[in-house]
């Protein structure tokens, strides 16, 4: 049975690992086109990092990141470890490697400007908020749909990795429900599975995040939708009941989860737009 078990898990895993190879090949790197983090030059002195969510790429910030372009801002939006490569080696990253690879990106930015500000979605925010809490030359902070509590369902399939990890080396993410304009979802580079692995690092992620919110000193900006299918109205209120900053939260409608590329993306970039336009000065 354990023989039969792995021979299924082998299958499995090998089949979802070319599916994804097969709807996006890769470049020189190993990177799924259209998965690279993007760079964009702007005039006005300020720089932005822009942090993707879970099993996503940098792909569901670019239209923000243009908006914020446009408005002066240099933007860098880097892919982080385990993304827009394969299943498996989304699988093998660690919470450590996001967070590190978002520090040295942070790094990078407060080398070549004075003004740097943090953009996260979903579990982006929660590493921006971390980021926020444990460095004061960072101006501003604006949380989109920002992964801090896991649900119950999260929670209970994780607790159970143990178990059906053995035979399914993925399970599928429910990402459909995530962004309502199927145009958008189309072009989304998300794997739409996870692993035993990438539960765990999504949940270590979102916890450090979680805790580092009464640290945050900064303006925060926090948008959610009022329709995301990852993140309950009640849990998105009780995690941000713990920001102590000067805040401001609004709710947007029309959208699921990645409100950056859905329906309300422009209502998202116009508010996040005006935010940092009056925390810039």
């Amino acid at each position: 049975m354990l023989l039969a078990a792995a021979i299924n898990r082998r299958r499995v895993s090998r089949a979802i690992e070319a599916e994804y190879a097969a709807r996006f090949p890769s470049d020189g790197e190993g990177v799924a086109e259209g998965a690279q983090g993007f760079r964009l030059e702007g005039t006005s002195g300020r720089s932005l990092l822009l942090l993707h969510g879970s099993g996503d790429t940098p792909q569901s910030l670019r239209y923000l990141g243009e908006r914020l372009h446009e408005a002066g801002y240099t933007v860098f939006a880097p892919l982080l470890p385990g993304h827009g490569r394969s299943p498996r080696a989304f699988a093998m990253a660690t919470a450590d490697d996001y967070y590190e690879a978002a520090r040295q990106a942070l790094t990078e930015l407060q080398s070549s400007s004075k003004w740097v500000g943090l953009v996260g979605l979903s579990m982006g925010g929660a590493i921006a908020a971390r980021l926020a809490a444990s460095d004061s030359g960072v101006r501003a902070l604006a949380l989109l749909a920002p992964y801090l509590m896991p649900p119950v369902d999260v929670r209970l399939v994780r607790a159970t990795a143990p178990f059906w990890g053995l035979t399914a080396p993925y399970l599928r993410g429910r990402g459909e429900a995530s962004v309502h304009d199927r145009k958008a979802d189309a072009e989304s580079r998300a794997y739409g599975t996870f692993s035993p692995g990438a539960l765990t690092a999504l949940a270590v992620t979102a916890h450090e995040g979680l805790l580092a919110l009464p640290a945050v000193t900064q303006p925060v900006l926090i948008v959610n939708s009022e329709q995301d299918n990852r993140i309950p109205r009640k849990l998105a209120q009780g995690a941000l009941e713990r920001v102590r900053a000067p805040m401001e939260q609004h709710w947007v409608s029309g959208c699921g989860h990645v409100i950056t590329v859905d329906y309300c993306k422009d209502a998202v970039a116009d508010l996040v737009v005006a935010f940092l336009a009056r925390h810039a000065g």
